[in-house]
């Protein structure tokens, strides 16, 4: 299956109700110049191309109702025809995507495909969209608006090395610790958004974003002094993944402040 046909169909009805809606248009405004006149024999000659018209306006509704009660969209979604087409607009928009299933991530956008009633959520949104060129571009311009938005790295990078320090004492139990130890960056992400409507505002693929724009600045050291270092990690589970200004992918999972 596959929607674009349904579009394609579609379109050739909508052009014919297009032209009937501006015929009926033409001889409804002649009916009321006639009325208006007083001239009521040609009043009548325009009552029946418009009740003609009206009858052509019913039966094309009517062809498209039964174009979309005849698609199945349950079928579309289940047999993964849907997931497939998406992917494929994925490479020719230019966006990146992974996974496979009924779950995806479009950098820095999470996309669930809900098989069981028919929605498509890109991150925390529901999208009730069957068509997965018209969802792409969507994904595509908002990540362009993203992209375009402006970034204070050094007031990022400086929020990151508050949260760093306050992490390694908290960690330290009141104990000595070096500072320039690795720190997790999900333990940096939950000092930056300590309450949970904080995180609903600033969710994790948020923080990744602006993981990837510090990582792809010139910023390479703290408001006082300090070097940062992002590194991978041992634990792929626990990592970050980033895409940077190039489309090169990064896991990044920890990161240390130092001299």
């Amino acid at each position: 299956m596959n929607y674009e046909e349904l579009v394609t169909e579609a379109v050739e009805y909508e052009k014919e109700i297009s032209d009937i809606t501006k015929a009926q248009h033409r001889h409804y405004k002649s009916l009321c110049n006639n009325l208006e006149k007083g001239d009521l024999k040609s009043a009548v000659k325009d009552l029946t191309p418009i009740e003609t018209l009206y009858r052509d306006f019913e039966e094309g509704l009517s062809k498209i109702r039964s174009l979309i009660e005849n698609f199945d969209g349950r079928e579309y979604m289940e047999s993964g025809d849907f997931a497939s087409q998406m992917l494929e607009y994925c490479k020719k928009a230019g966006v990146d995507a992974i996974g496979e299933g009924a779950a995806y991530e479009m950098f820095p956008f999470k996309v669930r495909i809900d098989i069981e009633n028919l929605d498509v959520y890109v991150d925390r949104k529901k999208m009730q969209c069957f068509r997965p060129v018209s969802l792409i571009n969507d994904i595509k311009k908002s990540q362009d608006k993203l992209n375009k938005a402006s970034f204070n790295a050094a007031g990022f990078v400086g929020e990151l090395a508050d949260a760093y320090d306050l992490a390694l004492l908290k960690q330290s139990k009141g104990k000595a610790y070096k500072p320039d130890s690795d720190c997790s960056l999900l333990t940096l992400y939950r000092f930056l958004t300590p309450m949970r409507r904080f995180r609903k505002d600033y969710d994790q693929q948020s923080f990744a974003f602006d993981l990837a724009r510090l990582h792809s600045s010139e910023v390479r050291q703290s408001p006082d002094g300090r070097l940062f270092q992002l590194s991978p990690g041992r634990d792929i589970k626990k990592s970050i993944r980033i895409l940077d200004s190039e489309g090169n992918e990064h896991f990044f999972s920890v990161i240390k402040f130092y001299k």
